[in-house]
């Protein structure tokens, strides 16, 4: 008796993506493909390439075969239309907004931002694009940000450091109301946590160099349109890209007047490390989730601790919201220092842990927020961001529980 075909999960069709694309050879991942130029059997073709009415490369900057592959996996794990792969995720969202807005347009952030991403915004703000951020784990202070300038609603899924959560779910519904493009930042929950999809996002943007990648040994960003945007009712669309499907408009003019006119293109061998990373992404995040939780539970015990920010604390003000959206609650959690202690002093006793800026690596990570990443921002701007002077931030990787609980144990010791 014929056995039904059952559908292979996300994880399976990620690992065997790159044979089953037809690879030569037999190999099970896509080659690195270092040429600059592709030729064509004629100038037709070429021209075709050029105008869009036949696939294929034109030049390097616009794309290459073994970013192609990579672009092809975030599509399949985001449920997304289509993927551009850039050289960092500062460079995904900046050509997002430099793509699709002009002067005098209204983006609506949340408050509680990567830093270089607040340092963005207040570059476009410079040239006449209007930023206002907003506490977005309320709706209600969305709503009140809107003016009839408004393109965008931009956030983040989980805050880095403090690990606040805005209502993902009444932002997508809101922005689909008043035909706003809804922007979410999904580098700290991958979509095997997450799905920005199932929230009404228009885009997913994320840095490929954190846990998709995982090795810290690669940079890279995504932009993935998942096709709930209505983008042959956008006023930016240029009449150049009007020809486009409708469907495709945005995503084609962000990779014609970003990806190419900036010249911010992931190279194949970084597309080739990367893509090999998403191959286990879900064995890590697994990992380094379940290995977060039990520290932030130490941690929050521990009575030199002030406060433990991570979204599977049951005192995290949005936990609840954390557990019906996620999978898991994420790598990264953040701690103050009760205020006699020196965070420098106990930071420096670390034995296991790194002292590096990165996150999503397979190593833990630990920074002192404030004096680092943030410091440009001032103590009044950290202060609205809910960082305090003495936190810590964490990214959590692959070590046995065991030895970062005794690691941290040691650090906190007198």
């Amino acid at each position: 008796m014929d056995q039904k075909q059952t559908k292979e999960t996300l994880h399976t069709q990620l690992l065997h993506s790159d044979r089953r694309s037809g690879i030569e050879h037999g190999s099970l991942h896509k080659p690195i493909h270092t040429s600059v130029a592709f030729g064509y059997p004629n100038p037709e073709s070429l021209a075709a390439v050029f105008q869009g009415s036949q696939n294929g490369f034109a030049y390097a900057r616009q794309g290459n075969p073994t970013a192609a592959a990579l672009e092809n996996k975030i599509t399949l794990l985001e449920d997304g239309l289509k993927t551009i792969c850039f050289a960092t995720g500062m460079a995904a969202l900046g050509s997002l907004c430099l793509s699709l807005f002009k002067q005098g347009d209204h983006i609506i952030s949340s408050s509680f931002l990567f830093g270089n991403t607040n340092s963005l915004f207040q570059s476009l703000a410079r040239l006449g694009l209007n930023v206002s951020f907003v506490d977005a784990t309320q709706l209600e202070n969305v709503k009140q940000a809107l003016t009839p300038q408004t393109k965008m609603v931009f956030v983040e899924t989980i805050a880095n450091p403090a690990t606040q959560i805005v209502d993902l779910e009444g932002i997508g519904q809101f922005c689909k109301e008043h035909n706003l493009i809804y922007t979410i930042d999904v580098t700290l929950t991958p979509s095997l946590i997450f799905s920005a999809k199932k929230c009404l996002a228009s885009f997913a943007v994320q840095s490929l160099t954190k846990s998709l990648g995982g090795h810290g040994d690669a940079l890279g960003g995504a932009l993935t349109d998942l096709g709930h945007f209505d983008w042959s009712q956008y006023p930016g669309i240029l009449p150049e890209y009007k020809s486009v499907p409708a469907h495709l408009q945005g995503i084609t003019q962000i990779r014609k007047k970003g990806l190419r006119d900036f010249g911010s293109a992931l190279s194949p061998e970084d597309a080739h490390r990367l893509s090999l990373g998403a191959e286990t992404l879900q064995l890590r995040l697994e990992k380094t989730c379940s290995n977060a939780l039990k520290l932030a539970q130490f941690l929050a015990t521990h009575p030199k601790i002030k406060k433990v920010n991570y979204p599977g604390l049951p005192e995290h003000a949005q936990h609840q919201r954390a557990t019906s959206l996620f999978k898991f609650y994420g790598s990264l959690l953040s701690f103050e220092l009760n205020d006699d202690l020196n965070c420098m002093a106990v930071l420096g006793k670390l034995r296991i842990a790194v002292h590096s800026s990165n996150l999503g690596d397979n190593r833990t990570l630990v920074i002192p927020v404030a004096h680092t990443i943030y410091w440009e921002m001032g103590p009044e701007r950290r202060a609205s961001m809910g960082i305090a002077e003495s936190l810590v931030r964490v990214s959590v990787g692959l070590e046995d529980q065991i030895d970062l609980i005794n690691d941290f144990s040691q650090a906190l010791q007198d």
